[in-house]
């Protein structure tokens, strides 16, 4: 950063910020009065849109911030954070000389969780130090600790993969039914919306109840039959799942035979 903000009493400084969402969609924002045009970004003028203190250290300890405002702009709507479409974005924030745009950026991170209160929301976010805040030393578990068809699993996504069209939704129930014959498969799976108005959002899909599908997220009432979506089938990550119905137990990232602790509390028995 050769631009030192803030040298002189007056300075033409702004903030801005940038939300990557999980659906490829990316909004840009400052604090300017006036959109900002920088990093091939449209920066919108949010003034309402207040970012918080940004605290960096030398620790390794996350550095938390928080972004929160009215839920007055036309690309942060109530509808969008019920639906869960900010859940896990990417954010990066800075300043920006808003007449040279010479610019920096100061943060990183995603969000970790967003809440309403009244016409306002606010977003609690980790910065990209909280990515080391992890166990790197697998523990053992009678279940498989690779995610199915991801790495260590070494399955073929596309293998277990179809297109599928929705063909009924019952709004009572949030359940809906796809155009597939063995619906079974895909419990424990994943939805990957290609449009209406979930297009771009990844559900889980927790039970399947002969044919109908209940997804772990309340479905929009917009959403119509005739809407494509991927279905990625599911896998409870037992061993013989693996070994009976996708014949990769040689890839199987557990210890289903490894003696639990209940063993050190067994009495022994007489024979």
């Amino acid at each position: 950063m050769s631009r030192v903000f803030f040298a002189e009493a007056l300075d033409t400084v702004a903030s801005w910020w940038r939300i990557y969402r999980a659906d490829g969609v990316a909004l840009a924002f400052t604090t300017h009065d006036r959109d900002l045009w920088f990093e091939g970004h449209l920066h919108r003028a949010a003034p309402g849109l207040l970012p918080s203190a940004i605290r960096r250290t030398s620790e390794l300890s996350d550095d938390e911030a928080e972004v929160s405002g009215a839920l007055s702009h036309d690309t942060i709507t109530e509808a969008d954070l019920k639906a869960g479409r900010f859940a896990d974005a990417r954010i990066e924030m800075g300043l920006v000389d808003w007449d040279t745009l010479e610019r920096a950026s100061l943060y990183s991170g995603s969000i970790a969780e967003t809440s309403q209160d009244g016409g306002g929301f606010s977003a609690r976010l980790r910065s990209a130090k909280a990515d080391l805040d992890v166990d790197v030393v697998p523990r053992t578990s009678p279940s498989c600790r690779a995610r199915f068809c991801g790495p260590g699993c070494t399955l073929s996504p596309p293998r277990f993969t179809r297109r599928a069209t929705v063909t009924s939704v019952d709004r009572d129930a949030s359940s809906l039914r796809f155009s597939v014959a063995d619906a079974d498969k895909f419990v424990l799976g994943e939805i990957h919306w290609l449009d209406g108005p979930h297009c771009g959002q990844v559900m889980s899909i927790p039970a399947v109840t002969d044919g109908q599908f209940f997804p772990d997220r309340a479905l929009s009432p917009d959403l119509l039959p005739g809407c494509r979506a991927f279905l990625r089938e599911g896998c409870d990550k037992t061993i013989r799942t693996c070994s009976e119905r996708f014949a990769n137990a040689v890839n199987f990232q557990g210890e289903p035979d490894l003696p639990g602790n209940d063993l050190l509390a067994q009495y022994p028995q007489t024979k």
